[in-house]
């Protein structure tokens, strides 16, 4: 059956098609035989004046893709889409930061609930923040600590130093992304002062703080779940002079397969993102052991994970997708 997807993401000429899972999506929801439309979150707009239910509508435009490096898509006239009536599926793609905006736009598309199908579901993406949602399974995550002020920070370094940890930190934004802003506080707290002053004057909300592991140097897996089932894993190194694995920050991919623990942590999760309708999830998981994100606004990963496997995640993302379609 074929569907109409509007893909809402960043403007599309500026992606590395060589790595990008929107585009990986798109790609494979093309092969498939569905249509393709692309707009800007900020162009959506919600009308109650022809009906009681309100329409929601955005400016976009028909598109095709093609792997081709700088000649990578041809889109058409754009037109005021009615998400509810000229579209079956959309696709939330749009990079964070998990601000007003992006909590504003799952506020829109949730009145789409029954008429057309949005992945992953606003009113979960709203609800699970990746550093929040995540306390659900704090008995796979290491001791984490989520404040704003000093004493407290130092309060808990301490408490780590005592349990017969190094007293090392890692602080790092609750709703940042792609390895941004993270940092190594050392044993002995002496630049503990300056960061929190730095996050304080930066976001209004609290940071998170946990001991940095050492075991980050084996790398920072990446697992990709499907619908709540597990579709495959990358393990993330970190460069040259760096503790962050991120990708975007120059750390390295390398095919993995899951540890006992990692295989217990998403069978754990696995029935509570499927109720939720978190179809496409990216978790964290540091050294074989210890879960640290999980990952449902913009997930990524895929095309290393299927460069890596030989499989085709994207067309398990849209096999889940289409069922859920079906079944509405």
């Amino acid at each position: 059956m074929s569907l109409r997807v509007a893909v809402q993401m960043d403007p599309i000429e500026s992606i590395n098609i060589a790595g990008d899972s929107s585009f990986a999506l798109m790609m494979s929801a093309q092969e498939r035989g569905h249509s393709l439309y692309h707009y800007d979150v900020r162009s959506l707009a919600y009308d109650t004046s022809q009906g009681a239910n309100g329409s929601l509508t955005a400016w976009g435009a028909p598109i095709t893709v093609q792997p081709v490096d700088g000649d990578h898509y041809t889109m058409g006239e754009h037109r005021l889409l009615d998400l509810a009536a000229d579209i079956d599926v959309v696709m939330m793609r749009q990079d964070p930061p998990f601000d007003l905006g992006y909590i504003t736009g799952t506020h829109l598309l949730e009145r789409l609930a029954g008429t057309t199908l949005v992945v992953n579901d606003p009113v979960s993406v709203r609800n699970a923040p990746e550093k929040v949602f995540v306390l659900d399974f704090a008995r796979f995550m290491p001791p984490t600590f989520i404040a704003r002020r000093i004493e407290d920070v130092r309060l808990f370094q301490q408490r780590q130093i005592e349990s017969g940890l190094s007293g090392e930190l890692v602080v790092k934004p609750l709703h940042g992304n792609g390895g941004k802003a993270v940092f190594r506080v050392p044993a002995n707290g002496d630049n503990l002062g300056a960061l929190i002053e730095m996050f304080q004057q930066a976001w209004p909300e609290p940071f998170m703080v946990q001991p940095f592991l050492p075991s980050v140097a084996e790398g920072d897996k990446r697992i990709v779940l499907v619908d709540g089932e597990f579709a495959g894993a990358i393990n993330r190194k970190p460069g040259e002079g760096e503790f962050r694995s991120n990708l975007a920050v120059g750390g390295s991919a390398e095919a993995a397969a899951l540890s006992a623990r990692e295989e217990e942590i998403c069978a754990a999760m696995g029935p509570e993102l499927r109720n939720r309708g978190l179809v496409f999830v990216g978790i964290d998981v540091i050294g074989g052991e210890w879960l640290t994100e999980i990952n449902v606004t913009s997930p990524t990963g895929i095309v290393a994970i299927d460069k890596f496997n030989g499989s085709d995640t994207s067309a398990m993302i849209w096999e889940a997708s289409e069922r859920r379609h079906a079944a509405m």
